[in-house]
C-alpha cells in the first residue's frame, strides 16, 4: 500500500478505526467487519483493510494478523502446584526464560492450572475448542503419560521439557519418542558429582534419591552407580538412600545412615531438597559430611552449597523454537533435530568443616 494514502496526523500506535477507514477508502463498519467478521468483506477489500491496521499501528493489529494467519501467536502451558521443598524454583527459573524466549519471537504464554495430567488435557481441550493457543510446552514428564498421546493425536504443535520414560524399563517406541523434546542430562549431572567426590578422597559416597517410579529419579540415580562402577566401589560398600521430595525425610534417613556402622563420609543428593535435609542431619550430628545437591538452587548458593546446574535459558530458549517451528509450517510434521539432550554443570563450593 502506497504510504502516501496514510493521513500525516496520524502518528504509529495512535491510529483510529476512523483513520484506518480513511487510509484504506472504506467506511468504519467495513473495518470493524473486517477485524470481526471477515466472512462478511470483500477479499480485496479485507486485504486493503488488513494493509492499513499494520502500516498505521492500529492496535487490533495482533488480531488482524491473527485472521490472516489463523494463529492465536500464543502458547499454553500448565503452571502446576507447589509440592513443597525448595527446588520447585527449578520450573519457576524455566517458565521466566520461556515466557521471555517466546516474547522475543512475538509469542504470548498463556497459563493454566490443573491438579492432574486429565485436568491438563481437559485444558488443552478448552483452549483448543476457543482458539486461544497455537500449541502447548508440556514439563514433568513421566512413565506412561498420556498428555503427548493426546496431543499428537489431534495433530496439536507441542514440545516437552523433559523426555519420554518408557514404561517398566522397556525401551521406548517409536510413537513414544517421535515428539520434541529437551530435557538435562541427570545421570551426567550426578556421575560428574560422584566423580568430584571419589576424586577429593571420599570411598564411597553415597545416593540419597526418590523412591521408585520417578523417571527423573532413576535417571540420576543411574549416574552415581556409573561413576561407582567405574571407580570399582563395590556393591557392598555402596549405601543407597531413598525418600520422597522432603527436607525432614532426607534428615531422617540420612540421621539413621550416620548413626549405622559404616556410616557414609559423602553424600549425593538427586534434589537441593534432599541436599538441604542432609546438610540438616550432619549439623545435628556435628558429622564432617560432604553434601552434592542438584538444581543448583538459590538456596544451595547462600549456604555454600556444591550443586548440580541445569541450563534452564537454553532448555526454555529450544523448547519454543521446536514449537513455534511446529506451528508455522502448519502441522507438517517436526523439525529434523527434535530432541535435545543437555549437559548440567557441576558447581563446587566450600566444604563443611
Amino acid at each position: 500500500m502506497d504510504t502516501g494514502d496514510v493521513p500525516s496526523e496520524v502518528l504509529p500506535g495512535r491510529a483510529t478505526l476512523v483513520s484506518v477507514a480513511e487510509a484504506a477508502g472504506v467506511s468504519r463498519q467495513t473495518v470493524s467487519n473486517a477485524l470481526r467478521a471477515p466472512g462478511k468483506v470483500a477479499p480485496d477489500t479485507l486485504e486493503r483493510v488488513l494493509a492499513a491496521v499494520e502500516e498505521l499501528g492500529y492496535r487490533p493489529s495482533l488480531a488482524a494478523r491473527q485472521l490472516r494467519t489463523r494463529r492465536s501467536r500464543t502458547l499454553g502451558l500448565r503452571l502446576e502446584h507447589w509440592g513443597g521443598g525448595i527446588s520447585g524454583s527449578v520450573l519457576d527459573r524455566f517458565l521466566h526464560a520461556l515466557v521471555d524466549e517466546a516474547q522475543d519471537r512475538e509469542h504470548r504464554v498463556v497459563l493454566f492450572t490443573a491438579d492432574d495430567d486429565a485436568g491438563e488435557v481437559a485444558g488443552y481441550d478448552e483452549l483448543l475448542t476457543t482458539a486461544q493457543v497455537d500449541g502447548f510446552v508440556l514439563t514433568s514428564t513421566h512413565a506412561g503419560d498420556g498428555r503427548t498421546a493426546w496431543l499428537a493425536g489431534r495433530g496439536v504443535p507441542f514440545a516437552t521439557f523433559g523426555r519420554p520414560w518408557p514404561d517398566d524399563d522397556a525401551p521406548a517406541g517409536p510413537a513414544e519418542a517421535a515428539h520434541c523434546w529437551v530435557d538435562v542430562d541427570g545421570a551426567a549431572g550426578t556421575r560428574a558429582a560422584t566423580e568430584h567426590l571419589l576424586a577429593t578422597g571420599h570411598r564411597a559416597p553415597a545416593f540419597l534419591g526418590w523412591p521408585a517410579g520417578s523417571g527423573t529419579g532413576e535417571d540420576r540415580r543411574r549416574g552415581w552407580a556409573e561413576a561407582l562402577d567405574a571407580a570399582g566401589v563395590p556393591a557392598r560398600e555402596r549405601r543407597e538412600l531413598a525418600v520422597p521430595e522432603s527436607t525432614a525425610a532426607a534428615a531422617s534417613a540420612v540421621a539413621a545412615a550416620l548413626e549405622a556402622p559404616g556410616a557414609p563420609s559423602a553424600v549425593v543428593c538427586a534434589s537441593d531438597t534432599l541436599a538441604l535435609g542432609a546438610r540438616g542431619a550432619a549439623a545435628r550430628h556435628r558429622a564432617a559430611l560432604e553434601v552434592v545437591g542438584f538444581d543448583d538452587t538459590p538456596v544451595a548458593a547462600a549456604i555454600g552449597m556444591s550443586s548440580v546446574a541445569q541450563p534452564l535459558a537454553e532448555a526454555a530458549h529450544l523448547v519454543v523454537d521446536l514449537l513455534v517451528a511446529q506451528v508455522e509450517t502448519g502441522g507438517a510434521g517436526p523439525p529434523q533435530t527434535c530432541q535435545h539432550l543437555l549437559a548440567p554443570r557441576l558447581v563446587v563450593r566450600s566444604s563443611p568443616a
